[in-house]
């Protein structure tokens, strides 16, 4: 599948390959995101999916992301820590980046399972991730939302905005539509990309 989005991310610490039909068996994507996966609830609880209720949702969703993919709106990645890292080859998360064209933006999102938190790896993998934003597909800025109260992607998000010259622009009240219909207020930062570059000259 030829799109504009890369085939193969690596990071020091991380390798990012393409989520789609092709790449992943719905049924082992299933055992990590159904209902009373190990701490499914705690991975859910701030993001905007609830746990799969049957492999036909998983495999709609790969679908999905697939076409999304095709269609160069977007691109989620297999998370594997490397060679050296604890867990090394093991299935970590998936991580996405969608585009708004029109707009000019690209907006991030990604979720890890429990044992791989803590490790810095949503920053290592947004460092990759604005590299293909502004330098391979030239937008014009960076969004990334985190539900109120999220306190840990709080404090992750912050660390690697600022550490790309972006800044918190504040709270969003009734902004996010959850899968029940509940809304929720989110946090938006964005990186442009005159802050990205010249972040990236200072250092």
């Amino acid at each position: 599948m030829s799109t504009l989005f890369p085939e193969r991310i690596e990071t020091d610490r991380l390798l990012l390959e393409p989520a789609t039909t092709e790449t992943l068996d719905p049924l082992d994507l299933y055992e990590h995101v159904r209902e009373g996966a190990p701490h499914i609830d705690e991975i859910t609880e701030y993001v905007t999916w609830d746990p799969h209720e049957t492999p036909k949702v998983t495999a709609e969703f790969l679908e999905l992301i697939t076409e999304q993919r095709g269609n160069n709106e977007g691109a989620t990645y297999v998370v594997r820590p490397r060679e050296g890292e604890e867990g090394a080859g093991e299935f970590a998360g998936l991580s996405g980046i969608s585009v708004d064209w029109d707009a000019g933006t690209a907006e991030f999102g990604a979720w890890l399972r429990k044992p791989f938190w803590g490790r810095g790896y949503s920053g290592e993998r947004a460092a990759a991730f604005m590299g293909v934003a502004f330098e391979r597909l030239t937008l014009s800025a960076v969004v990334v939302t985190v539900f109120d109260g999220n306190e840990r992607s709080r404090k992750a998000v912050s660390r690697y905005v600022e550490a790309h010259g972006g800044r918190h622009e504040g709270l969003l009240r009734n902004f996010q539509t959850a899968m029940d219909g509940s809304t929720a207020d989110v946090r938006r930062f964005t990186v442009t990309a005159e802050e990205y570059r010249e972040a990236a000259a200072g250092e």
